[in-house]
């Protein structure tokens, strides 16, 4: 399945809104983080494999600079499981 950048656009807004990194106790929401189009980006670039695995792979494949960049950590690391979930969720709406 291909996405159109109309599409991409759209998913991103979807991951702006619902996502959330989880620091300490404060959430941050990837629209404010500016990680939605990379992650955007990398789950259209995974979408044949299935939400399950587009999620977790795309969360993976995201690195967010820590630090003034001196450290990156994958997106992964940094998502609370609920959000994987939600991520997933996302991802099958789309294939729907």
């Amino acid at each position: 399945m291909t996405l159109s950048a109309s599409q991409i656009e759209q998913l991103e807004n979807a991951l702006a809104e619902r996502l959330y990194l989880q620091v300490a106790g404060w959430h941050l929401y990837l629209g404010d983080a500016g990680l939605a189009q990379a992650l955007a980006i990398e789950c259209a670039a995974r979408l044949d494999q299935g939400p399950a695995v587009c999620a977790r792979q795309a969360l993976e494949a995201v690195q967010v600079p820590i630090g003034g960049g001196a450290t990156r950590l994958p997106l992964a690391r940094l998502v609370p499981p609920g959000q994987l979930r939600d991520l997933e969720d996302v991802l099958q709406d789309l294939d729907a």
